[in-house]
């Protein structure tokens, strides 16, 4: 099951890595002063990708902690994926430019799918959406706002306009390390045809495993953060269970 990928999360804030829950920036645990250690540390125990989210850049609008990402990416020598506040095609390219691997695309998938169409024309498979689901429907702007649009139907939409691969989150999952909800991942997969990235709830072995039996079924891996903070999963020791 090597096509299944764990993806250890460094959240930064503030330029320090952090957590929040569900996505409550008033419910935030610093775990890190250094993102770009974190980012070494999780390269030496065999992590084949690095998820960076730029916390303070989806709140704004645009990327903020660009200059500690574009570090972080020259610093390692596994692909960077990086989301959070990428709204506008400069900040996109500006992005790429600095050496990170993937831009995810949230937000603006749902307030300005003309933007998201032409991204994906110009930089195809470089491009991941984020779908980040309340309850189905998709939420925006740093989870504080929920859209009418179904989850499975935007990401139908967006395979049709070439996108490959995807990052669901649900919300009610995030930070609470209760599990990750591997239907609906599984139900956006097969809908949408490609890849997709389980993101929140991941607190266990036994979570990793459920998801790893559904690569088959185009589930390419999982955004793994707080349970690797706390040490209820060891990366190493979960490569050799997926």
């Amino acid at each position: 099951m090597s096509s299944f990928i764990i993806y250890p999360a460094i959240d930064i804030r503030g330029g320090k890595c952090v957590r929040l829950i569900q996505g409550d920036y008033n419910q935030e645990t610093v775990y890190n002063e250094n993102p770009l250690e974190v980012a070494k540390a999780w390269e030496a125990q065999g992590a084949k990708w690095i998820h960076l989210v730029d916390l303070d850049g989806a709140k704004a609008g645009y990327p903020v902690n660009d200059k500690l990402v574009g570090d972080i990416a020259k610093a390692v020598n596994v692909p960077v994926q990086l989301g959070g506040g990428l709204r506008t095609e400069a900040d996109v390219d500006h992005i790429l430019s600095l050496g990170v691997s993937r831009v995810i695309l949230g937000t603006a998938a749902i307030e300005n799918r003309e933007f998201v169409n032409r991204v994906l024309q110009k930089h195809g498979d470089k491009v991941a959406i984020g779908i980040d689901a309340r309850d189905g429907y998709v939420a925006t702007r740093g989870w504080l706002e929920t859209s009418a649009v179904k989850a499975d139907e935007l990401a139908a939409e967006l395979a049709k306009a070439g996108a490959k691969t995807f990052i669901f989150t649900d919300i009610s999952r995030d930070g609470m390390m209760g599990g990750p909800n591997v239907e609906a991942i599984v139900h956006l997969a097969k809908v949408s045809g490609q890849s997709v990235i389980a993101s929140g709830g991941v607190s266990r072995y036994e979570d990793l495993e459920r998801l790893a039996q559904h690569a088959a079924d185009g589930v390419g891996g999982a955004i793994v953060g707080k349970a690797l903070y706390t040490g209820s999963i060891k990366l190493e020791e979960a490569h050799g269970r997926v």
